[in-house]
This record gives C-alpha cells, structure tokens and sequence, in this order.
C-alpha cells in the first residue's frame, strides 16, 4: 500500500524543481552566449549540469514515496549522471562527439528515471508535470544521440537550446507541483479541527 509524500517532502519537491529549472536557464543562456566557448568551458559547464541533478535523484531515490522500481530507476539515473558528470570532466580535451554522447545518455536517463517514478506514485502532486519533463528529456537525449556534431558551435547551441526548454518546463512544473501539494495538504487539514466542534455542539443540548 502506497502513502502520500510528506508535506515537508512536497516543498522539497517543488523547489528542488524549481531550482533545477532555473538553474538549467541559466547555463543554456550562459552556453549560448559565450563568445567563441571552448570545449573544455562547455564540458565543465555540463558536467556541472550532470552532477547537480545526479546528486538530487539520487536524494529523492531514497526520499520520495514511490514504487520499488521507481526507487530503482531514480538511483540509477542519478548514479549514472554522476559517473557522466565525471566523464565529462575527464573528457575536457577529447572530441566533440564523446561530449555529445555523455549529455545525451544523461538525459535520456533523467527522462525515463522521471516519467516512470511520477507514473508509478498515483499519490505524487502534479506528476503529469514530472511525466511531461520527463518526455522532454528524453527526447533531447535522443536527438543529441541522433545527430552529429561536427563543431562545437552547433552542440552548444543545441545544448542550450534544449536546456533553456526544459528549464522553462522545470519552472512551470515547479509551481503546478507546489499548487497540487497545497490542494492535497489543505484536503487533509479539515479531518482533524472537526471533532473538538462535533463534542462542542453534542453537548451543548445539555
């Protein structure tokens, strides 16, 4: 039997969310403006990117309340994103192509690990907004896979494209999910002040 998130957790949620948005934002802004970026700047930059969200899946593998295969998926995903966090900072001289291919599987880990964990907890606040993000990544890991990259300009600006996207949809979900956990907190809080008034108005006729 399954049971809802803690409050405490919700708020977690939503602003894990919301930061992680931001932050993705931030360095797609940063990437695409860069003049004349570097391979070694753009994989730290990544890198960086890769390693904060392993970290956070990681946290909520152990912390959120869902399904065994959802723990699972959310704990490798996060895991693999910083094995790929690594690789891309080992990889600070080495080809366009390998950078491409370490962004690319992080991202499609991070979309599945996301859409299947929000799928599996009928409980979670706002998980069509984790499954849409899920979606998204998935499908800029796919493309990133897809496509060759013969300069860095071109993977950078992709890059950052897709990361401005999927902050923007971070940001958005960020707020559907905080706006679902009220509505569920606020649901639960009536239960409980209701039966000092009940015992009040059963022995007032005396």
């Amino acid at each position: 039997m399954e049971t809802a998130a803690p409050p405490s957790m919700l708020q977690h949620l939503w602003k894990n969310t919301l930061f992680s948005g931001v932050l993705a934002v931030i360095l797609g802004v940063m990437v695409l403006a860069w003049p004349g970026i570097t391979i070694v700047v753009a994989a730290i930059f990544f890198g960086a990117y890769l390693l904060i969200t392993g970290i956070t899946q990681v946290f909520f593998a152990f912390s959120l309340h869902v399904s065994a295969g959802g723990r699972v998926l959310l704990f490798v995903s996060g895991a693999a994103a910083l094995i790929l966090a690594v690789l891309c900072f080992r990889s600070l001289q080495e080809s366009i192509l390998l950078l491409a291919i370490w962004i690319g599987i992080g991202f499609i880990f991070r979309g599945v690990a996301t859409a299947v964990s929000a799928i599996s907890d009928p409980t979670l606040p706002g998980r069509w907004w984790e499954v849409f993000i899920g979606v998204i990544s998935l499908i800029a890991g796919v493309i990133l896979l897809a496509s060759p990259f013969e300069s860095l300009a071109t993977l950078t600006m992709v890059v950052g494209i897709w990361l401005i996207v999927i902050g923007v949809f971070e940001v958005v979900s960020a707020f559907g999910i905080r706006a679902a956990s009220k509505k569920m907190t606020g649901s639960d809080r009536p239960d409980g002040p209701m039966e000092p008034k009940e015992e009040v108005a059963a022995s007032s006729p005396e």
